[in-house]
């Protein structure tokens, strides 16, 4: 069985606070993906979840950068290209950042941000208009949950 969590803060402060474990059974389940898709995946500036994804903010950008593709020199801190959805709708994948991302540089931190998967397939940047250097025109935000560290989520 596999696992994840969402770290709760409620509003207003002093409201619902709590940790929700997300379980799944087997890799086989379904997840709600579209077979064989592509989703862009961002970490988003704010560890915030009280209006859904919506409340992630834009894309985690220190530098105020343009969208780009994870091997990009420019790019945003959070860009992490696209994920693939399997023949089941399914996305296993081990990301590997390389060299923006930390977890502990307070300037690039993606701790306490938001990991956001969106419907559509991210376009990295070079989609010819004004939001392909935001946001890569990847759509709405489907699945999102906040970055944890393992000392948080054991806490």
């Amino acid at each position: 069985m596999d696992a994840a969590i969402a770290i709760l803060n409620g509003s207003p402060a002093g409201g619902v606070n709590g940790t929700v474990l997300f379980t799944q059974a087997s890799a086989c389940e379904p997840v709600g993906l579209a077979p064989n898709s592509l989703h862009g995946a961002h970490v988003h500036e704010f560890g915030n979840l009280t209006d859904g994804c919506a409340s992630s903010g834009g894309h985690f950008n220190p530098f105020n950068s343009t969208h780009g593709a994870p091997d990009d020199d420019v790019r945003h801190v959070g860009d992490l290209g696209n994920l693939q959805a399997d023949a089941d709708g399914i996305i296993e994948v081990k990301l590997e950042d390389l060299g923006l991302m930390s977890l502990f540089e307070m300037t690039t931190s993606v701790v306490g941000r938001t990991l956001v998967i969106h419907g559509g397939e991210d376009d990295l940047g070079k989609g010819g208009n004004e939001a392909s250097l935001q946001n890569g025109n990847s759509g709405a935000r489907v699945a999102c949950g906040i970055i944890v560290t393992q000392a948080m989520r054991n806490a």
